[in-house]
């Protein structure tokens, strides 16, 4: 019987569903937590020994919750695997995961992310500020509690999209894409950044909804290998290879990671349709990339 089943990914249920699966996988671990600004924990999991591990981050954007409950039954599935023996899309897992290792961050948002199910109560003592932004409107909140967007939020462009932002009429806190004061000012991205300084990921993932299309590529220092890692992936999962535009092109997670280290990382826009999806679309959105998932953990 699954631990991880098709409901709404809300900040007691993820940590209910991370307790069962360390209690059940030992393998399985928790590294330190960061903490959100309405003191959230956000869960780290670790799995495989090998030093330079690949990066799973899901939950950037409140309302793109379905990327949560993917990333965390991806993980419910290659804990079973391992323990099993069974296979995941036809591979071996156990002995292909041999000296290797992920590291998951199934809801980098737990903040944004309860305001987009649960409204103004998931922003606890800033309620009043989160409600006089969404006006009403919670289920598309994507910024966290305080009003900025995360994937806005990166040093990696920062000012530039800052200048765009002000043209654009996004002047300060709001539902999407205001990237705060300045860059890595919010506590979620400076976690994930210094997470980042401390463990040398060979590559990065930053699951987002919606449109099937996967973004690899951000400046010069774009290695080589990264188009063709981005081939692999769409072949996989019959994505396509992108490049964001506008007041996406530039302050993402994914983008900050390429800058920094030069090394590989992907922006992967799970489903269609319209955020947030809808939690009937789960079961056929999974299918589609488990094995794309998997295989970004073997490159």
């Amino acid at each position: 019987m699954s631990i991880v089943t098709a409901c709404h990914p809300d900040y007691a249920t993820v940590r209910d569903w991370a307790e069962a699966l360390t209690k059940k996988y030992p393998f399985l671990e928790k590294m330190e937590p960061g903490r959100t600004s309405l003191g959230r924990s956000i869960l780290c999991l670790t799995l495989g020994q090998a030093e330079d591990k690949v990066l799973y981050v899901g939950g950037v954007h409140g309302s793109e919750w379905l990327t949560v409950l993917t990333l965390m039954r991806f993980t419910e599935k290659l804990c079973e695997a391992i323990d099993t023996g069974r296979r995941v899309s036809n591979i071996d897992v156990r002995n292909a995961m041999v000296g290797r290792g992920l590291v998951i961050v199934p809801c980098l948002n737990p903040d944004g992310t309860e305001i987009a199910l649960r409204g103004a109560a998931g922003a606890l003592w800033n309620a009043r500020q989160v409600s006089a932004l969404a006006k009403g409107d919670f289920p598309h909140w994507q910024a966290n509690a305080r009003g900025v967007d995360l994937n806005h939020n990166f040093d990696a462009g920062w000012e530039i999209l800052h200048e765009m932002e002000i043209k654009s009429g996004i002047r300060g806190p709001a539902m999407r894409q205001y990237g705060g004061p300045a860059a890595h000012s919010e506590p979620e991205s400076s976690w994930l950044v210094k997470l980042c300084r401390t463990y040398p990921f060979r590559h990065a993932l930053a699951m987002h909804s919606q449109g099937e299309e996967i973004y690899w590529c951000y400046g010069d220092n774009t290695p080589p290998r990264s188009k063709v890692m981005a081939g692999v992936l769409a072949a996989s999962s019959g994505y396509q290879m992108s490049s964001p535009d506008g007041l996406a092109s530039h302050g993402g997670f994914k983008d900050w990671f390429i800058e920094e280290f030069h090394r590989p990382a992907f922006t992967i826009e799970i489903g269609r349709g319209k955020n947030p999806l809808p939690l009937s679309d789960y079961p056929d959105v999974y299918d589609k990339i488990e094995e794309m998932l998997l295989l970004a953990a073997l490159m």
